[in-house]
């Protein structure tokens, strides 16, 4: 039977990446118009999430990181259901902000929706090419691994997220703008602050000691232990 290990800063970094999951959800209500790129505000903090991921799986492993993935998962369905049973309460007389609520924050529970379908297909997609790669590459190139692993989990993501969060609401050249512009957008993050990763995960592995190879590791995605 393999002995639980306890980590310092794992719960720090989940905490983190939840957040930022709920939080750009929630901001992507709003589309942004930014030189030649269009993308929801959502995109300029989602990247992170990707940057937490490769963090978890690099160090602790795909079988951590997936007990973190399903807790992420949870979140966003409680926050989704929240909204919307909310949104369907009848409010105070004496409140005028009932439909400001709904333009704001009606569409959020789409949109996590649309995150909730994509986020198994690029958390998983990439926390599995990560881990699959430090096998075969013993370790080394980061660099190559999280590289590879974000333009698999990213085109998953983004495509699947812009369909399903803004299809009719917006014209379909606008979807297309918006994809592409998320798409490149979100892997120029991840190669940008690749030296930011690196330096992260070294110091985690020397501080947790703790460099994780899933070489028994059963990687089916529904199995939580």
């Amino acid at each position: 039977m393999e002995r639980q290990k306890s980590y310092k800063y794992i719960t720090l970094i989940s905490v983190f990446f939840v957040a930022v999951l709920m939080i750009s959800n929630i901001v992507s209500t709003k589309i942004l118009d930014l030189w030649f790129f269009t993308f929801d505000w959502g995109t300029l903090l989602f990247p992170l999430s990707y940057i937490f991921g490769d963090i978890l799986t690099e160090v602790y492993g795909y079988k951590q990181s997936r007990k973190i993935i399903w807790m992420g998962f949870g979140v966003l369905l409680l926050m989704a259901v929240t909204i919307m049973v909310v949104g369907r309460l009848p409010a105070a007389q004496d409140r005028a902000f009932q439909q400001d609520y709904q333009n704001i924050l009606w569409l959020t529970p789409r949109i996590v929706f649309a995150s909730l379908i994509a986020y198994f297909a690029w958390e998983f997609s990439n926390s599995y090419i990560l881990a699959k790669l430090k096998i075969r590459m013993q370790g080394k190139k980061l660099r190559i691994r999280t590289i590879w692993s974000t333009i698999v989990g990213e085109f998953l993501d983004t495509s699947i997220f812009i369909i399903i969060a803004f299809y009719g609401v917006f014209t379909n050249d606008v979807l297309l703008a918006i994809m592409i512009s998320n798409y490149i957008f979100k892997v120029g993050i991840e190669v940008i602050f690749t030296p930011l990763t690196y330096l992260i995960v070294n110091r985690l592995k020397k501080s947790e000691h703790e460099d994780y190879y899933d070489y028994k590791t059963n990687f089916n995605p529904l199995k939580i232990e």
